[in-house]
């Protein structure tokens, strides 16, 4: 269907977009300070769900929609905005010491929770459409057809990526969570440092300069 060399040159690419920080990384990390490791490795696992979601709808026709419709490509970026604005509030509002004798609540802590808070960004991050509208289409051979497969057979090398460096990322603030667990007080203003990054992430799609 497509040659080593395309998948190569692809994954090239692809670490260029996603591994440098951005709003993926920022909610990973985020996620990973308010809430600690397996959250956010939950939370990688949704965020690579909801991205690769994105890849098979476009490969079945949303994307030359979306390159028609500047309407239905807002309101799926503000959508995200509103809820990423929405997490990073809960995580500060929840931001407290942990304690082994507190019970958790199921609404935060569930990984099945992370998982599906991940794949909602996932599919609301303007970059997932970005990248399977512009990036992969351009190692696509029209020659080969089944362009629709083509496109769900390549969006697989930016998955694993993601993957790859979003849980490096959240192992990465784990790590710096587990440290300042020693004092209350550190845990707490980590706890709020993360809310504050997953608001970022709203603010930083909401600047996000859409160029298609």
């Amino acid at each position: 269907m497509f040659s080593p060399t395309q998948a190569l040159a692809l994954a090239l690419a692809s670490v260029v977009l996603i591994a440098v920080p951005g709003p993926s990384v920022m909610f990973v990390v985020g996620r990973a300070l308010s809430y600690g490791r397996s959250n956010a490795l939950a939370s990688v696992a949704g965020n690579a769900i909801g991205c690769y979601l994105v890849g098979v709808v476009i490969a079945l026709g949303l994307g030359p929609l979306l390159e028609r419709s500047a309407i239905l490509f807002q309101a799926i970026k503000w959508a995200g905005i509103l809820y990423l604005v929405y997490l990073g509030i809960q995580a500060i509002r929840h931001a407290a010491p942990v304690r082994q004798d507190a019970p958790e609540n199921p609404a935060i802590s569930s990984s099945w929770a992370a998982i599906r808070t991940g794949t909602i960004v996932g599919l609301t991050n303007p970059k997932s459409f970005i990248l399977f509208t512009v990036l992969v289409p351009q190692f696509i051979v029209p020659a080969a057809g089944n362009i629709a497969l083509q496109m769900i057979l390549l969006g697989i090398i930016p998955l694993l990526i993601g993957l790859v460096t979003d849980t490096a990322w959240a192992l990465s603030a784990s790590r710096a969570r587990t440290w300042f667990s020693n004092s209350p007080q550190r845990m707490t203003i980590m706890g709020r440092i993360g809310g504050i990054c997953i608001i970022g992430v709203g603010l930083s799609v909401a600047i996000f300069d859409d160029h298609r």
